[in-house]
């Protein structure tokens, strides 16, 4: 991909640099958030470790993403980790969204597999993406679709009115709770996947439609995605997080025009959020992923629980695969020197493997 007019490159990022050549690097990056200046970049390269915040075309501009273009983006930065910075061991650090997205380069990198967007096509340089050597996931969930669909309100009637309710399905009508009881969490559970489905028939009905007349794609918004049960009841899946969700209160973030899948493209959606077409979901690559792994999840999270982290261990096909529990909140702010220990943490695993 060519750079902007205004003179930008399409992908780009931030390189730090301990003392002397580094014989190891970290690389991060993200479906959408700028990773360039990743909070443990500067603690892993006082260990003595390059780190690479990397960022694809889409920093900033998830609403357009689409993975088999993200995953060229993530080989453009590994490759001069090895050939620029002489790098001999790569290490993804999946943070956050991330994981999942890390995961899909080493699947695609080790063994090709993703299929094209309907109407895309799958670029050259997807099939010959350099692989990594060791694999970090970082306060993780299983996927951009499994994470979305946890969080969506179900008891959204229609899509084009942010205020439309089902007062059955209303998560913050106390009348359901918290605490919830088995048979709405059921419910709910069920209600939120049957949201997700509804969206992605929509849209393949608008990528035929738009066909007709020939246009490529259109925006449209999802209200309501800050609806998951676990921010209010702490008795399921429970951890040390307090009541409340990354945006504060949730009831009040929910109401709020910020939030995951707040703005798609119909071809983004199904790229990235979708539960039955998007290939961002970590299991099918986590199972081709056979480099030394480690999982390591913040306790205090709001939004990222040990059952995911469990669940990502679980899925890694790395017969050398390590998990564990840290003190810290998704963003290791807390407690005091949370970010610190991270960074003993990884750097002390992979002082072993590199």
């Amino acid at each position: 991909m060519g750079r902007a007019g205004a003179g930008g490159n399409p992908c780009q990022g931030l390189w730090h640099a301990p003392s002397g050549r580094p014989r190891a690097a970290f690389v991060a990056t993200h479906y959408e958030v700028d990773f360039s200046e990743h909070y443990l970049a500067a603690p892993l390269a006082e260990r003595g470790y390059g780190f690479l915040g990397w960022n694809t075309r889409y920093r900033g501009v998830g609403h357009y993403f689409c993975l088999e273009q993200a995953v060229v983006d993530i080989g453009v930065g590994v490759r001069w980790l090895r050939e620029v910075a002489g790098v001999d061991t790569v290490i993804l650090l999946g943070n956050s969204g991330g994981a999942s997205l890390m995961s899909a380069y080493q699947s695609q990198a080790l063994e090709p597999n993703l299929t094209p967007s309907p109407g895309s096509y799958l670029p050259d340089a997807a099939l010959s993406l350099p692989a990594a050597d060791l694999f970090v996931s970082l306060n993780a969930h299983p996927g951009r679709p499994d994470v979305l669909t946890a969080w969506l309100d179900p008891s959204v009637t229609d899509e084009s009115d942010p205020l439309s309710v089902d007062a059955g399905l209303d998560m913050y009508d106390r009348a359901h709770g918290p605490p919830y009881d088995e048979g709405f969490v059921a419910r709910y559970r069920r209600a939120q996947q049957e949201r997700n489905h509804r969206i992605t028939a929509w849209c393949h009905d608008q990528l035929e439609r738009l066909a007709a007349a020939v246009t490529y794609d259109r925006i449209f918004p999802v209200f309501r995605t800050w609806a998951d049960l676990r921010f209010l009841d702490l008795a399921i899946d429970p951890s040390d997080r307090p009541v409340g969700c990354y945006f504060g209160d949730p009831a009040v973030a929910n109401r709020t025009p910020f939030g995951l899948a707040a703005s798609n493209t119909v071809r983004s959606w199904l790229s990235m959020w979708s539960l039955t077409d998007s290939q961002c979901r970590a299991e099918p690559h986590l199972a081709r992923v056979t480099q030394p792994s480690l999982v390591v999840q913040s306790t205090g999270d709001q939004g990222c629980y040990p059952s995911d982290a469990r669940a990502i261990h679980a899925a890694l096909a790395a017969p050398d695969k390590t998990l564990e529990m840290i003190a810290g909140d998704h963003y290791l702010q807390q407690p005091a020197g949370a970010r610190q220990a991270a960074a003993d943490l990884i750097a002390g695993w992979a002082d072993s493997r590199c």
